[in-house]
């Protein structure tokens, strides 16, 4: 069975080809539930109209399904609660240029 930190550590090799940041680190990752071999993450996008959430979900799929103890990966975008800057780490300010709070 993965562990969170694996899981996380996976995601945050996840980016949205716009912006140079991992979906971790921009606050997109609302959940990670682990059961046994199977991994379920509910995500949201930074906009709901990104043409790329498709993408991205796929890419984090299929991430998690190249992890040695995950035979099942589930990303389901979520709208609620909506996205918004505040939920970027430390260090996705840092590598955006944008100031701490």
């Amino acid at each position: 069975m993965p562990t969170q930190e694996e899981v996380y550590d996976t995601l945050r090799t996840c980016y949205d080809p716009e912006i140079p940041v991992n979906i971790v680190d921009l606050g997109l990752v609302y959940a990670v539930e682990i059961h046994q071999r199977r991994v379920d993450v509910k995500m949201t996008l930074t906009a709901r109209g990104c043409g790329m959430g498709g993408y991205i979900a796929a890419e984090a799929e299929q991430k998690l399904l190249e992890l040695p103890d995950v035979d099942e990966a589930r990303v389901e975008l979520v709208w609620d609660p909506p996205w918004d800057p505040s939920r970027i780490s430390a260090e996705g300010r840092r590598l955006l240029g944008i100031p701490e709070e």
